[in-house]
């Protein structure tokens, strides 16, 4: 039997249903109620800008707001998300995906990487919610887009670019943190992309792009589960409808912005997992 010779049964396999591989009915819950309530008294007490093709870092202290607003034109954004006392402990895309699906909106959680698997984030409010999927597949805000990087910009088009968001988020950490750019790159990890509009094609199953739907005055926000240190690339993509890795497109600077909340009553930072570790030994 060749690749191209079809079972007999061929139909029958393809219309198995499927089984969602992470049932979610019994995932601790957050209470959207209470953060609902807590946004609508909020100071902002930090703010930064991320100018284009290039990334900023800001603290966000847990239970507090973190906001990522679209300022001037559409432009996408990289985020890396970390605990601020512990680089270790990042923001794991793949588990986010897992749980959550390939896009991510209000209330839906940002998970860390083992072994604290716990949220680091709560998205509390989505101005671009309305998106839903369009007819393509696409949605926004996907954690399945890895970063643009300048190793696959070397592999596809023989060049050096080093305003991929990868290399910003790198000069970002290294900036913030005081570590050679050799020794934070090893921290910088897969994304959630932040206005991207995204999703497969139905033919090949490629990861494609579209021009994001993101508006000036538009805005993700989230309360941070834990203490955070987030770091932010505006991509070179502009938008992201039709490349990324150069400096073709327009790009526009993104705006950050940390926001405490007057009262947030018996809210506790998340707890790292409880699993004991002993992996069957």
């Amino acid at each position: 039997m060749t690749d191209q010779t079809l079972p007999i049964d061929a139909d029958d396999r393809r219309a198995v249903p499927p089984v969602i591989c992470y049932p979610t009915d019994h995932l601790p819950q957050p209470d959207m109620v209470l953060y609902n309530q807590a946004r609508q008294n909020l100071t902002k007490v930090d703010a930064v800008s991320v100018p284009p093709r290039e990334a900023a870092s800001i603290v966000v202290p847990a239970g507090h707001f973190m906001r990522i607003v679209s300022i001037e034109g559409p432009q996408v954004g990289d985020l890396n998300l970390f605990h601020q006392h512990n680089l270790n402990e990042r923001f794991y895309s793949g588990k986010t995906r897992a749980l959550h699906g390939t896009h991510v909106s209000k209330g839906d959680q940002l998970w860390s990487s083992f072994p604290a698997m716990r949220p680091m984030a709560t998205v509390t409010h989505d101005t671009l919610g309305w998106y839903g999927i369009d007819a393509f597949g696409g949605s926004v805000h996907d954690v399945i887009g890895t970063r643009c990087d300048p190793y696959t910009g070397r592999l596809l088009s023989g060049q050096n670019y080093h305003h991929c968001c990868h290399s910003n988020l790198t000069r970002a950490l290294a900036d913030h943190t005081g570590l050679p750019l050799t020794e934070a790159e090893a921290y910088v990890h897969d994304v959630l992309n932040v206005f991207m509009c995204t999703g497969f094609t139905r033919d090949t199953g490629q990861y494609f792009m579209k021009a994001s739907p993101v508006r000036p005055g538009d805005y993700i926000e989230f309360l941070a589960e834990i203490d955070l240190l987030a770091v932010l690339s505006a991509c070179p993509g502009g938008d992201c409808s039709a490349e990324h890795s150069s400096d073709t497109a327009a790009c526009y600077p993104l705006l950050i912005e940390v926001y405490a909340p007057d009262d947030l009553p018996g809210w506790t930072p998340a707890r790292i997992n409880s699993y004991d570790r002993s992996h069957g030994r």
